[in-house]
């Protein structure tokens, strides 16, 4: 018998969004640990200005797929997606119409509202009243230009930090509770006739010991936070409930490969999606890896089923 030949894999990192610096942490965990003996995988930095080491025109010859492992504008938001699609390059992660609405958050509200899932009340920031609002950004993620607002007074300086990261900007009610987050990842068959499932991860409950919220500091911030996978001391129903809401939003928004959905449960138990997250981040303390690896898979296999999700 022939040896299988193994697939060459694009790593795509970096990219001219203001999470550059963590997609090259997620973009060399992906290399470190795409299994050698199935794959060679080449690091591919994209620089901040947006300039590519090779012509993507290339990637088609001289690679088998390309593995996003990018955040936020371009790589998040269905441009690069676009890109690989008009070049006939098979990617990892959602397609480019998926990508964009993920990315979204007015649109991918609308969506998950369709889908039957609790979103928190959303405002018009010309005409906000009440207090506590969380102010941000329509289309940037790691909640980068994010503000919860306890008075009018600061609402300025909130809607003018949205703005400096995006022209446009959503307003919703605070809600407080409990933050969990929840990925979704395609499992590959085990045999070549078999059926892919897609499947709620382990969810992880995000206590934080310092921000108010699950902030660009307490994501990156070593001990800013604890992580617990699964949480503790919540009933089994209730993580069922988060499970199905993150497969619920992965599926309305048609998601392929991997996703993490933020939520929020509330003194009453009622759990509000706050959003999507189609290229959760794989640097080698991140939320999907952990999540993965309570559910049995180590990080060769997470990025197996990743690639062979691409390659269906």
């Amino acid at each position: 018998m022939q040896p299988t030949k193994k697939l060459r894999i694009a790593v795509l990192m970096g990219g001219p969004s203001a999470e550059h610096e963590v997609s090259l942490k997620s973009g060399a965990m992906v290399v470190k640990n795409l299994d050698p003996q199935k794959y060679v995988a080449t690091p591919m930095v994209i620089g901040k200005d947006g300039k590519w080491p090779v012509a993507p025109e290339t990637l088609k010859r001289d690679y088998d797929l390309a593995f996003i492992a990018m955040h936020g504008e371009y790589g998040e938001d269905g441009t690069i997606q676009a890109l690989l699609e008009s070049l006939g390059v098979p990617f990892t992660g959602s397609d480019a119409k998926a990508s964009r609405l993920g990315m979204d958050k007015i649109a991918a509200a609308q969506a998950f509202k369709n889908a039957g899932l609790n979103m928190p009340p959303e405002m018009d920031p010309s005409k906000i009243k009440t207090f506590p609002v969380v102010i941000k950004p329509a289309d940037r993620g790691s909640s980068v230009g994010v503000s919860i607002v306890k008075t009018a007074a600061e609402l300025p300086a909130a809607i003018a930090k949205a703005k400096q990261c995006s022209p446009n900007i959503v307003a919703q009610q605070f809600i407080s509770g409990r933050e969990f987050t929840c990925g979704v990842l395609e499992i590959a068959p085990s045999t070549s006739s078999g059926h892919k499932k897609t499947v709620a991860l382990p969810p992880t409950e995000i206590v934080l010991k310092g921000s108010v919220f699950f902030d660009f500091n307490a994501k990156y911030t070593p001990n800013a936070s604890e992580e617990v996978t699964p949480p503790r001391n919540l009933p089994e129903a209730k993580i069922k409930a988060i499970q199905r809401a993150a497969l619920t939003a992965h599926r309305a928004i048609h998601a392929r490969g991997v996703s993490r959905t933020d939520m929020i449960m509330d003194a009453n138990g009622k759990i509000y999606v706050l959003e999507i997250n189609t290229i959760p981040g794989m640097t080698e303390t991140s939320l999907v890896p952990q999540e993965a690896r309570a559910f049995g898979l180590p990080p060769a296999e997470l990025l197996d089923n990743i690639v062979q999700a691409a390659m269906r």
